[in-house]
């Protein structure tokens, strides 16, 4: 049978707001405690990386990543941050829940895989 996934977007008043690939991005800086591990963890160039990490703490009211303290270097997810990230799969969990006999239905109707 066809393997199926569901894949989420959220959008802000026509823009994308949150997506895959920034919750990656977000669980990596919290895994690793760095921007450039991040962007190296996930095949990224740490400009995209900064780039992303920049559109997403402007977009939203508070920074969702900051600067760890200590003049160290490296990043980590506010508390805002880590509110983002599980709002994001608890929404994503509960689409899932939503669709999957719809989707389970829709793969059936595929042809099988080569």
């Amino acid at each position: 049978m066809t393997e199926m996934r569901l894949t989420l977007r959220v959008d802000a008043n026509g823009s994308p707001l949150l997506g895959h690939g920034k919750i990656k991005l977000l669980e990596q800086i919290g895994q690793t405690g760095s921007i450039s591990a991040a962007a190296r963890a996930m095949g990224m160039s740490y400009r995209r990386a900064w780039l992303l990490v920049e559109a997403m703490n402007t977009t939203f009211v508070r920074p969702l990543v900051s600067a760890r303290p200590g003049g160290g270097g490296g990043a980590g997810l506010s508390p805002e941050g880590e509110a983002v990230l599980r709002l994001y799969r608890e929404i994503e969990h509960s689409a899932r829940v939503a669709v999957q006999g719809p989707l389970e239905t829709l793969a059936a109707m595929c042809s099988p895989p080569p």
